[in-house]
């Protein structure tokens, strides 16, 4: 990670700027925070032979959901190997750009507080082999006169609003109860941090006026009404938005959590039904690499300039050129994906074929010719082992303060990743194995017959409504459908299921939860009849790939992971508090008997953020009558 004065101070993975650290994130380094700027200071010009991301249907799918045809490309982050090796080299001048965050500083020795433009603090970064030591300091203490000149760190708070914005805390406005120093026009402020609960034991003092006062009188929903309205600073882009910020303001503490949610959208590299390798291959590099091509005469020569025909070194430049024209005289594809309504789609027409596509690197599935074993055939009506998969994920934004819905994007308010008008978005490439389980159509007919019209189900609903309508009060245009968006009953079934599959993999074969990621398959208008979980490894090393998950699809070890998970899913160590569990009003929780001790997993892993969970709909732990398995194999 590099700042635009070419200082490398750290380095994250390429995962990590999808769901951790990405654009308009607080990043904590070792001696100091910082924060990672737009789209617009990205520089991957220095970086030789890099390569967009081919993933048609994902690009397809970010322009739709931004409204946004600009979007030409995926790119990854932009690094260059070998930063360790020679610092002083052009790797190590190549990376994410990020501005130092908050804005004010205070000294570890005085307590001086100081905005970082103000000269109080000067920035050494001298040791190129060792960025993690990079820090501010103190340049003239009055308590340390010697040695080492004293470290200044981030002050503990910022603002942040439902808008996205994010901001410093205006600590001199503070301090003087919104005017300014009666005995300076410069103040020297000191923050007195002893620690505890957030702000309770924080003290702001002004120095030439002697004016107090206590950071705990503007901490929750009591302090909320003395916070200062929101500016609309959008730190990340270094501007402010135009026009006046309604959102709510809320003090946080440097590192909180919420802070930062990114919102993302992820497909696997499946072959379209009935398509070839080599088709497939031509779909995923048509643009910018084979779109233009004007004649097989070229092929010679492209194959060796264009970094993306490398993947073609298996087929002749006739067999190439014919997918190229199959691929130029079938239907134009536009950005709402005709045929493919959604990105679940083409993998469930995969998975759920009878007949498998041939094995390609990027995707290779096996179906046990003896089938689901005897014991679970009421369980399953299908196993795949996806020997092969990948991944790609992309970032079209993020919230502050509330989580995204992926299946709901307009839940929250979406902050941009730009000034200007987009041309391409940040993705990533995992690649990892899975296992695909189908359940029987028949199964969950008879279940959603049973619990559709009960109690249970309508409280689960209604509390849907009320979540919508909370997050859409004040953004409200025409008619409004509190109920757009329901998953659907089997939903319930379908991905508590997959939650306790997901925790009982955990403990059977080594890979963490966290580790781990689900893709739920139900039904929809167009195709009521969808019933699937795949469960794969989604990790950025070969970890992923080492067979560990696959392995669980044989037939034994199937059987003891499906009971185990459904013996598990009778108990928790929190009941009855958590089998009684029901999102009754005024609650603003989405699950029933969920919590983390029996269902939660990471965020990382969970498809829906931990929603839509509820144990009674899968095992007996209430009614009989609402349990998928009334009775455990």
């Amino acid at each position: 990670m590099a700042s635009k004065h070419f200082r490398r101070v750290g380095s994250v993975r390429p995962s990590h700027l999808m769901f951790t650290t990405g654009v308009g994130a607080i990043v904590d380094l070792p001696n100091f925070s910082v924060l990672v700027r737009g789209l617009d200071d990205w520089n991957h010009d220095a970086v030789p032979d890099w390569e967009p991301i081919a993933e048609p249907r994902l690009l397809a799918a970010v322009r739709k959901l931004l409204k946004q045809k600009s979007i030409k490309e995926l790119r990854p982050a932009p690094w260059m190997d070998g930063a360790d090796q020679q610092p002083n080299g052009l790797a190590a001048k190549v990376g994410v750009p990020i501005t130092p965050f908050p804005g004010w500083l205070r000294c570890t020795a005085c307590d001086e507080l100081a905005p970082i433009e103000g000269g109080v603090f000067g920035f050494e970064n001298s040791k190129a082999r060792k960025p993690h030591e990079a820090r501010f300091f103190h340049t003239v203490c009055g308590r340390k006169k010697s040695g080492r000149r004293p470290m200044a760190v981030a002050a503990r708070f910022v603002l942040a609003c439902t808008a996205g914005h994010l901001d410093d805390f205006p600590y001199a406005q503070y301090v003087h109860q919104g005017g300014s120093c009666p005995n300076a026009s410069h103040p020297k402020l000191r923050m007195d941090d002893r620690g505890g609960n957030l702000g309770a034991n924080v003290e702001i003092r002004c120095v030439p006026c002697g004016a107090r006062r206590n950071m705990k009188e503007v901490l929750g929903q009591r302090g909320a009404y003395k916070l200062p309205r929101c500016r609309g600073r959008r730190a990340h882009l270094g501007d402010f938005e135009p026009g006046e910020c309604k959102g709510d303001l809320k003090l946080l503490v440097v590192g909180a959590s919420n802070q930062w949610f990114a919102q993302t959208l992820s497909a696997l590299a499946v072959p379209r039904t009935g398509a070839s390798e080599l088709q497939t291959k031509v779909e995923q590099h048509w643009k910018p690499s084979l779109e233009g091509v004007p004649g097989v005469d070229m092929l010679p020569y492209l194959r060796t300039v264009v970094p993306a025909l490398r993947e073609f070194d298996r087929w002749t430049d006739e067999q190439i050129w014919a997918a190229i024209e199959r691929q130029r005289s079938g239907p134009k594809s536009d950005d709402d994906e005709k045929g493919y309504p959604d990105l679940h789609t083409p993998e469930w027409e995969i998975f759920s074929a009878g007949e498998l596509p041939p094995a390609t690197p990027d995707f290779t599935l096996r179906r046990d010719p003896n089938g689901v074993p005897g014991q679970l055939k009421e369980i399953y009506a299908d196993v795949i082992q996806a020997e092969r998969l990948r991944e790609v994920r992309a970032l079209v934004g993020f919230t502050r303060l509330d989580a995204p819905d992926p299946m709901d994007p307009d839940l929250v308010l979406r902050a941009p990743l730009s000034k200007a008008t987009p041309t391409w978005v940040p993705a990533s490439e995992v690649r990892g194995e899975g296992i695909f389980l189908r359940l029987p159509e028949d199964l969950l007919v008879e279940w959603e017959r049973r619990v559709t019209d009960t109690e249970t189900m309508e409280t689960h609903r209604e509390a849907y409504g009320r979540f919508r309508e909370s997050r859409f009060s004040g953004r409200i245009r025409g008619g409004f459908d509190r109920m757009r968006h329901w998953p659907g009953e089997r939903y319930f079934a379908l991905h508590t299921l997959s939650h306790l599959l997901i925790r009982t993999i955990a403990l059977e074969c080594g890979y963490s939860s966290a580790s781990l990621s689900e893709r739920i398959y139900t039904g929809t208008p167009e195709d009521p009849q969808r019933a699937g979980i795949l469960i794969y490894t989604a990790v950025p090393d070969a970890e992923g790939t080492l067979g560990g998950l696959v392995s669980l699809a044989e037939h034994d070890a199937l059987v003891r992971l499906t009971r185990r998970a459904l013996s598990d899913a009778m108990h928790c160590s929190s009941d009855p508090l958590c089998a009684e569990r029901l999102p009754h009003h005024p609650e603003e929780f989405l699950h029933g008997a969920a919590c983390h001790v029996c269902l939660f997993v990471s965020e990382t892993t969970c498809e829906r953020g931990n929603r839509f969970l509820d144990r009674r709909f899968v095992v007996p732990i209430d009614k009989p009558d609402l349990a998928l398995f009334p009775e455990l194999p």
